[in-house]
Parts: structure tokens; sequence; C-alpha cells
């Protein structure tokens, strides 16, 4: 069932959803099913499976050269999805990036997704590669997720990048990134509200947001996207804190404040423990806050654990 559809057949109550992400190569499948199990019992109408792009190594040659090397870490975003439907009959959304795909390797996922009974997904632009300052598109890719939108909504009108004899429709339903905060390159909130608008005209269904600890940002995102005419879902994302060190790697790496109060709890904290328990409670104020709100869904950014989620998720639902 599509996303869109999930959220039409809640009749306005919150539901709980998270996302995980592939394990590191040579992880047994188990390792995600210990992660999900314990998240079943809240009965998410769907689990997001995040697409993690190659990185590139460089070995040194007899010669002196140097070879470079794709590696992908963490594969298996197909394999992972089609398990979790197999196994737990829910609905998996993969996600699918710009970084890394040609046009065509983008249709051929997209063909394996709709042979596998997958009909929604999320649209991401991705990330620079660590070897990157700035994102490089394939060199017959997309450079924006807007173009990947457009190409995903053309293979559901049965436009395939070649002419073909028969070209069945796909039906997927798209979802796509929206920045509380705004993105980290965009130029302004309006600036980045502007191409946002675009992925909707361009057949994006529903915006899930990133991670954000004040909900106020959340409010204001939804009021300003409104004004703009963007009146998709919006699915509000959502991390508890969970060690010292996250004080500074989640505004670095996400791009997202974090509220004073937050700070100077964690500050008083003496160990991880008691900062993943200040964690959990702050995320359950902000959960408490969304539903009260009547959102559609609230979408838990689980990073490979599910121990905190679960506590979450036991006060709220």
């Amino acid at each position: 069932m599509k996303v869109i559809d999930h959220i039409k057949n809640s009749k306005g109550e919150t539901q709980f959803t998270f996302e995980i992400l592939p394990p590191v190569k040579g992880y047994h499948i188990n390792s995600i099913f210990d992660n999900v199990d314990p998240l079943m019992e809240f009965n998410p109408p769907f689990i997001d499976v995040t697409y993690h792009r190659e990185e590139y190594m460089f070995n040194e040659k007899e010669n002196g050269l140097l070879e470079k090397k794709i590696v992908r870490k963490r594969p298996g975003t197909v394999g992972i999805c089609a398990a979790l439907q197999n196994k737990y009959n829910v609905d998996a959304v993969p996600h699918i990036l710009c970084g890394g795909f040609s046009r065509e390797v983008t249709e051929n996922f997209l063909i394996d997704l709709d042979f596998l009974g997958i009909d929604n997904v999320v649209a991401l632009r991705g990330d620079a590669i660590k070897s990157e300052t700035y994102f490089t598109p394939h060199n017959d890719g997309h450079k924006y997720a807007s173009e990947l939108v457009n190409q995903i909504t053309n293979l559901n009108k049965g436009v395939y990048l070649e002419d073909l004899e028969v070209a069945t429709k796909t039906n997927f339903c798209i979802g796509v990134a929206g920045y509380p905060e705004k993105h980290m390159e965009a130029p302004s909130m309006k600036s980045d509200l502007h191409f946002l608008k675009e992925k909707i005209k361009l057949g994006a269904d529903y915006i899930i947001t990133q991670m954000f600890f004040d909900n106020k940002k959340y409010f204001e995102f939804v009021d300003l996207c409104k004004k703009k005419g963007i009146n998709v879902p919006i699915i509000p994302g959502l991390k508890p804190i969970s060690t010292l060190k996250q004080l500074n790697l989640i505004p670095h790496r996400f791009h997202c404040d974090l509220p004073e109060p937050l700070i100077k709890e964690i500050i008083k904290c003496k160990d991880n423990s008691q900062v993943r328990q200040v964690g959990i409670e702050w995320c359950i104020e902000q959960s408490k806050e969304l539903k009260s709100k009547n959102v559609p869904f609230l979408h838990y950014y689980s990073m490979g654990r599910s121990s905190n989620i679960k506590k979450v998720a036991e006060a709220i639902f």
C-alpha cells in the first residue's frame, strides 16, 4: 500500500514508523531483524530503508600510481526491503539516490522494485562522498532530486529512457526530503522552499523532514510550506540523542540546532547512559506535542539501534 493511502486509512490518527540503515557488508540479515523485531508491536505501516552510496579507495600499485577502487560498505537496500515485506508483511520504503547512479541504473533499480511489489520510494539527491567537498553527480546521472523525481514520475506514465514496444506503467508513491532548518547548501529558506515545491510539482506525494529537536522549527516549516502552496503531507522525522558525542556530531552532520534546555541537560550528564535517558525523555515530549497536533506519522531515525526508539514508542503509542 502507498504511504499516502496509509495516511488516508488512518482517519487522522498518528501512526508510528521508523527508518533503518543497511548493516555493514559481512553482517547477516538477522542483524536487521534483531533491531526491527522489538518495534513491530507498535504496528508500523511501513519501514524506510536507507541507501548508502559508494566510496572510493585508492590503492598504490607497484609502479607508484594510484588505482581508484569503488567500495560499497552498506549494500543490500533492495534485498532488505524484500526481506522486510516477506517476514513482517509490512510495506518497505527504499531510499534511492542521485549520487552514484546513472539514469539507466536508476531505471533498472526502479524496475526491480516494481517486480518485487514495492510501490513506495523516497527520492534524494544524497550527500557528497567523503573525498569530495561538494556533491558530484554520475556523468549520466541526476544532479538534483527534482530530476530524479521527474524520472520516477515518467516511469509511472510508462515513459522509459528508450522507446519500447511494451512500456508498462509503474505506480510509485514518491517521498522527498524537507528541511525545517533549511538544507545546508540552500542560500535561504525561501530558495529551499522554491525547490521543494518544484519536487512536488514534478510528482512527489509527501515530504519527510530531516531530524529536528525543537518542534517550533517543524511547525514554522509546515506554515511556510502552506503559504508557498505546498499542501502534501509533511511527516516529522525524530531521533533521540544517545551519546555525548552527538551533541557536536548531529549539528555538524545534519545541520540542525539543539535547543539550549536540551544542551544544558546533556552537559549535566556523567556518562552516556544518562545522556541516553535525557534523549529519550526529550523525544517523548516532542512526540507528545506533535501527536497532539495530529501529524500523520511520527517517523524515528533508529540509526541501527532500536532500544531507545522502543522506549519512546512505549510512552506514545
